[in-house]
């Protein structure tokens, strides 16, 4: 039985999965915790590969690893491949200048999004190459390598040191504001008018690639969970992690100059429509932690208190938020009232918040002409009862609940048990267990959101 392996290196944590490179079965896994923080040296994120390899069973065994990771995230390097200071991840908002003057230089969203399918906001790789140019030349004066963490990782699991090593693919290139998914090339003006100059970029991996004999191209997280997922043309997946995302595979390259709908690149050769909020499974965590209950008691008592809360609207912003793009706003409560004012209304206001922000980007998606024949529901919040009930009430239409599994991960595993097949296209496993959840849609629900949500400004 041939192996391959799928990391997921998330914000929160490392998990290594080992499949059967044919079946796709799962045959071992490990994990390890990754610290706090928007913050984060990458070497926390290599000791963590090492704890969750070994928690694994290793991988002398295995045929190709592949490497996904979370996105955006500024791993600069300097001449000799050191760490010049901790990354920047894709949830730190302290670029979010940066973007609203980057998006002006380039001549205004339009221009951004026809040149590489997004528009500048706090979470994008380009705009924290600004900060760091503009608040630490001297650390910016070092940099000779601009890299992302699942490329760092990939290059040191495979023992190499020269820059010139450094690889990544087209999904996770897609988000850093300097490469073009409809080109499929860097935009090296791009990157000298962030940091000020060009310097060494990762070089780009076709889907199928290996470099070093057995290291896929590895992926950016959301991609990773479409491969995982092994979603089809006509598939929206809504994953629920500690960001929220909506994307769905497409044949054709996305510019929405509006800024809401990023077009990356997908892990097979085609493209990624994305939505991305900043705020999703921790508005579960932080409220079950207000309420002083556990997230299956949380659960218990959204689905205790009626449809719309009684009135009761959470706008979820509790990390400012990507979309909207509102980087310095705040979460919000409307309509307490003394009979609104329990913590049964609590939780099923936090749970139907949340989920109408990921609605909104559902719409985003369609907008721009996404066909949607289902939606899949993924990620950890996506274990919670009251968020699977509130989901298809609130989309109005059917919710595909796949069995809990580390997608992320099982999709890097798909992609290396690729490359090592030389097929034209990737393997197709088994056919995912899953749920399907119906409910009554109360669309109610979403024009109180949206009232409430349109109140809500930038401190």
């Amino acid at each position: 039985m041939a192996l391959v392996a799928g990391v997921d290196s998330s914000t929160q944590s490392c998990k290594v999965v080992v499949r059967d490179a044919d079946t796709g079965a799962l045959v071992r896994e490990g994990r390890a915790a990754h610290p706090a923080g928007t913050e984060v040296h990458p070497h926390a994120w290599w000791d963590a590969l090492q704890a969750a390899i070994a928690d694994a069973g290793g991988l002398d065994d295995v045929e190709a690893v592949s490497v996904a990771a979370q996105q955006h995230g500024m791993v600069v390097l300097d001449e000799a491949g050191e760490v010049v200071r901790p990354a920047l991840l894709w949830n730190d908002t302290r670029s979010a200048g940066a973007a609203v003057d980057l998006t002006a230089e380039l001549g205004g969203p339009a221009a951004w999004a026809e040149a590489v399918g997004s528009v500048p906001v706090a979470s994008l790789t380009v705009t924290k190459l600004r900060w760091l140019a503009t608040n630490e030349p001297e650390a910016a004066a070092r940099v000779a390598a601009v890299c992302l963490p699942h490329d760092w990782l990939t290059w040191k699991l495979s023992g190499q040191t020269s820059l010139d090593a450094i690889t990544t693919d087209r999904s996770d290139a897609s988000g850093t504001g300097y490469w073009s998914p409809s080109t499929e090339d860097y935009r090296p003006d791009l990157l000298e008018l962030a940091l000020g100059r060009v310097v060494a970029l990762p070089r780009v991996l076709g889907p199928a690639e290996l470099t070093a004999g057995r290291f896929g191209a590895g992926a950016g997280d959301n991609a990773g969970a479409a491969l995982g997922v092994q979603a089809r043309p006509g598939d929206v997946v809504v994953s629920i992690g500690t960001s929220g995302t909506a994307f769905a595979r497409s044949s054709r390259p996305i510019a929405d100059g509006t800024g809401t709908v990023n077009g990356f690149a997908d892990a097979e050769g085609g493209h990624l429509p994305l939505v991305c909020t900043l705020n999703a499974s921790r508005v579960l965590d932080a409220t079950a932690r207000v309420l002083g209950v556990g997230l299956d008691e949380l659960s218990a008592l959204a689905l205790g208190a009626p449809a719309g809360a009684d009135g009761l609207a959470f706008i979820p912003y509790l990390e400012g938020e990507r979309t909207p793009n509102k980087p310095d706003s705040t979460g919000a409560l409307h309509g307490l009232r003394l009979d609104t004012m329990t913590p049964a209304h609590l939780a099923r206001a936090a749970v139907e918040g949340l989920v109408c922000s990921l609605a909104d980007a559902v719409d985003a998606l369609v907008a721009l002409g996404t066909p949607v024949e289902r939606v899949l529901l993924i990620g950890g919040g996506a274990r919670s009862a009251a968020v699977r009930q509130v989901a298809a009430a609130v989309f109005g239409c059917p919710v595909v609940v796949p069995s809990p599994s580390e997608y992320v991960a099982d999709g890097a595993a798909r992609q290396a048990a690729w490359a090592a097949s030389g097929l034209a296209e990737a393997p197709l496993w088994s056919d995912l267990a899953s749920t399907t959840v119906e409910a009554e849609p109360t669309p109610w629900v979403r024009e109180r959101y949206a009232s409430a949500r349109d109140l809500t400004v930038d401190r």
